[in-house]
């Protein structure tokens, strides 16, 4: 008996976790969709997909969602884990506490997720674990040192993970995002100028900010990314890492050019920001 493959999608209520929702359920996956904004989701309601409130740094909420799937379907294939934000700001001017948090929805959100699915997964001795991560998880930028710390951990544990659980026939994969379309971005430049656009950084932190801003013109929209999960989580056999959206290039770049070439590159890309949000 073939079985109807069933996923749970973190952070569905707009951007790249809704496009994926969307996606897998239109490749006749039952999908249920994650978020602490379950107002937001309404669109998903709309197609069947099943919506569910989520907290992924709640313990109590990871479980009761992932038992109600259990329980009515008997089964998770697919965990992929997309809730996630932001903090841009300067490392001085970053409130520890607030770079905690960024590490409790990133990193440790994913992985309390990951320590839920994984014993029916196991049972199955089959199962797709799909981290989205982004370039920032291989490449830093200025003025993002806490988001790009909780995503190059990310990767290591998805390395990690990966090495574990091959021979329980679990496949890990990243999807590692360049720019896409979304209230990343706004959310991002908002953190950023509060937190360090006055003080020591601030001309420094006003180009970040415009880099930014500047990227939402040139942004991929969020499918590029929910086409190459759709290939994580349905492929025979599917790759270990995927990217794509705009400047995801880096990674490629990034092979061939120095740190100190890297960082003067930031320079010059926060001097045409400048001028294109002027």
């Amino acid at each position: 008996m073939v079985h109807r493959k069933v996923a749970l999608v973190t952070g569905a209520s707009s951007g790249i976790g809704n496009a994926i929702a969307r996606s897998l359920h239109r490749n006749g996956v039952t999908v249920y969709a994650g978020a602490r904004r379950v107002g937001r989701m309404n669109d998903l309601d709309d197609l069947g997909i099943t919506t569910l409130a989520l907290d992924i740094t709640d313990p109590a909420s990871v479980e009761s969602v992932v038992d109600r799937i259990v329980s009515e379907t008997g089964r998770v294939d697919i965990l992929v884990n997309n809730a996630g934000y932001g903090l841009m700001g300067a490392v001085e001017d970053v409130p520890l506490e607030q770079a905690q948090d960024q590490f409790n929805v990133n990193l440790f959100g994913a992985a309390r997720l990951i320590q839920s699915v994984l014993p029916m997964m196991r049972q199955q001795h089959a199962g797709r674990i799909i981290n989205i991560t982004s370039v920032d998880g291989k490449v830093a930028q200025p003025f993002g040192a806490w988001y790009v710390a909780s995503k190059f951990a990310l990767e290591g544990l998805s390395d990690a993970l990966r090495m574990e659980l091959q021979p329980q026939g679990v496949h890990v994969a990243v999807i590692e995002p360049g720019a896409i379309q979304s209230e990343w971005a706004d959310i991002a430049a908002d953190h950023l100028q509060a937190l360090s656009a006055n003080g020591p950084y601030e001309k420094d932190a006003s180009r970040a900010a415009a880099i930014l801003k500047a990227v939402k013109k040139f942004s991929s929209k969020p499918k590029v990314i929910a086409r190459l999960v759709d290939k994580a989580a349905l492929s025979r056999r599917p790759k270990t890492r995927y990217s794509a959206g705009a400047g995801s290039q880096i990674l490629w770049a990034q092979r061939f050019l120095s740190d100190k070439t890297i960082d003067r590159l930031w320079q010059v890309v926060g001097k045409a920001a400048e001028q294109i949000t002027r």
